[in-house]
C-alpha cells in the first residue's frame, strides 16, 4: 500500500488501482473483434410438419380466411359465420359424435392470436380433438 505523508503522519491511501481492470477489458475487446468475423452462424433446422398415416374420414375443417371470416367443410358445410355460430355448429355435430375431429386451417396472413382464439373457443366447447391444418 501507499501511503501519503502530511505533515510527519503517514494515512493509508484506499482508492482502487483501476489500470490493471482497463488493461484486461482492453485484452478481451480485441480477442472479440478478432475471432468475432471468424465465428459461423450454425444452421437452424425448423421442423416441418409431416402427415399423418391416414386422415380422419369424418372430420370438420374450420376455415379461416385473411379477413378472419369463418367456414365449415367437412361433416358441416357453413360460410359466412362468426366464432359464436361456429363453435354452436360444432357442438352439435359432437352431441351426434363425440370422438368427431375438428382441423383448423387459418390464411398465413391471418394474425396468429385469431387461431389460438378459436382453438380454445373449441377447447371450451369440449372438443376433444383439434388439429392445425398445414399447407
Amino acid at each position: 500500500m501507499a501511503a501519503v505523508a502530511s505533515r510527519g503522519r503517514r494515512r493509508a491511501v484506499s482508492e482502487i488501482n483501476m489500470v490493471p481492470f482497463i488493461d484486461v477489458m482492453l485484452v478481451l475487446l480485441i480477442i472479440f473483434m478478432v475471432t468475432a468475423p471468424l465465428i459461423t452462424p450454425g444452421v437452424i433446422n425448423v421442423p416441418s410438419a409431416g402427415q399423418s398415416s391416414k386422415a380422419p374420414d369424418k372430420r370438420v375443417d374450420v376455415q379461416i380466411d385473411a379477413e378472419g371470416k369463418l367456414s365449415l367443410a367437412g361433416e358441416i358445410k357453413r360460410e359466412g359465420l362468426s366464432d359464436k355460430q361456429a363453435v354452436a355448429a360444432i357442438k352439435e355435430a359432437l352431441a351426434a359424435n363425440p370422438e368427431l375431429p375438428v382441423m383448423i386451417a387459418a390464411d398465413s396472413e391471418l394474425r396468429y392470436q385469431q387461431v389460438m382464439n378459436m382453438m380454445k373457443a373449441l377447447r371450451e366447447a369440449g372438443v376433444q380433438r383439434v388439429g392445425l391444418a398445414v399447407k
